[in-house]
């Protein structure tokens, strides 16, 4: 087996060395064996459970639930029916977002139909963000529009 440092295993595992010491810190990573000079030394076995979290990472799990996941792939008698359940569950999370961005989206979309763009200073954007309530499409609360921008025709 060979020993790396903390350089050498952030390479190998595709993450920056101070996500390394940041997972390891939080518990994800087990604290690594220390040289007489107080260097770092990683395994392949901790290269391994980087790319993990990393994988883990890019899915959007959350510290918590890579440290419940970390947890079930080590213990080889866990029943997967705990894994899929933590996965249906941010399975979820990730529609809900992906809902909410939809929603940001169809009223930045709303928003821009409803400026004109020009040379005017008046803009509905900056007045819809000014009043802490956006408009929203589709028969959501709408903004409080302005006398100036009430009832202007559309270009």
């Amino acid at each position: 087996m060979s020993v790396m440092n903390i350089g050498q295993a952030a390479q190998a595992s595709g993450i920056s060395a101070k996500m390394v010491r940041h997972y390891e810190a939080v518990g994800l990573l087990p604290a690594a064996a220390r040289t007489d000079a107080g260097y770092r030394q990683y395994g392949e076995g901790d290269v391994h459970t980087l790319r993990f979290i990393r994988h883990a990472r890019d899915l959007g799990f959350s510290i918590v639930e890579i440290g419940e996941l970390v947890s079930l792939w080590h213990d080889r008698k866990r029943p997967s029916r705990q894994v899929k359940s933590l996965a249906m569950a941010h399975i979820t999370e990730l529609e809900q977002k992906a809902q909410e961005l939809l929603a940001m989206k169809a009223t930045l979309e709303h928003l821009v139909h409803c400026c004109h763009g020009d040379d005017r200073p008046d803009c509905p954007i900056l007045e819809s963000l000014a009043a802490g309530t956006p408009a929203l499409p589709a028969g959501r609360v709408m903004a409080p529009t302005s006398p100036r921008t009430r009832n202007r025709p559309s270009r």
